[in-house]
């Protein structure tokens, strides 16, 4: 890409910094800083969005759902809050096209390597926290995430299908479950997975996804499926 323009990410991403060194450590990788000479990047501050971005949408969903229990809520929450979550906010920010790479990690595919931006969404969070104060980056998350916090909050009756095979499976005593990975393909920034759900050595669903765990949740929704459709 061109020179870092700090003006174009703040015009991109919506908003001004008061210190736009702090937007810059954002957006910058460890592979782009070990070729430049004591360049910060953005480790530390993936750390603190980290744990800003929890606190955010915990208080979100602790004032706005009470009819929530502490296990619901945990279980949105970790929609929520996840590397798949927060790369759909990157690529929506564009981060991938602004983050500061180094060229062989560019020619990788690093600039749409879902952990580089999902990371990058995180150290922004940080350095918004830093520049501007905790209520600000608030409504900057409640802002951005509100579709997926909606959608999690749509899904939560079904938020765990491994759950609910191993406890349909167990009703009558203790069974063997097993997943079992079929195969992967694609980029390593955009990896698939297929996976296989055996239950007392019988294939009883298959599923795909873009993380092991996803592809393991639709082979038990897909082995559900089938065990509702047996029980007609």
């Amino acid at each position: 890409m061109a020179k870092f323009n700090i003006k174009e990410v703040e015009e991109n991403i919506g908003l001004t910094f008061n210190e736009p060194t702090l937007l810059k450590v954002a957006l910058t990788h460890s592979s782009y800083a070990n070729q430049h000479k004591d360049q910060e990047y953005n480790e530390r501050f993936e750390f603190l969005g980290d744990s800003i971005l929890q606190l955010c949408i915990t208080e979100y969903l602790f004032l706005n759902y009470k009819n929530k229990s502490e296990g619901e809520l945990t279980k949105i929450r970790s929609l929520i809050v996840c590397e798949n979550s927060l790369y759909e906010i990157g690529k929506k920010l564009n981060l991938g096209y602004f983050i500061r790479i180094s060229r062989g990690e560019e020619l990788t595919g690093g600039r749409e390597r879902v952990s580089i931006i999902a990371d990058a969404v995180e150290a922004l969070i940080a350095g918004i926290y830093l520049d501007k104060g905790l209520e600000f980056v608030k409504d900057y998350i409640i802002g951005h995430f509100k579709e997926i916090i909606d959608k999690a909050i749509n899904n939560s009756i079904v938020l765990d299908y491994k759950t609910k095979l191993q406890e349909e499976m167990q009703k009558s005593g203790e069974v063997s479950i097993v997943y079992e990975l079929l195969k992967y393909e694609g980029p390593p920034h955009r990896r698939k997975f297929f996976t296989s759900v055996i239950i007392e050595d019988k294939e009883y669903g298959k599923g795909e996804g873009y993380s092991k765990k996803e592809s393991e949740q639709n082979a038990a929704k897909e082995a559900l499926r089938a065990l509702e459709e047996s029980n007609e």
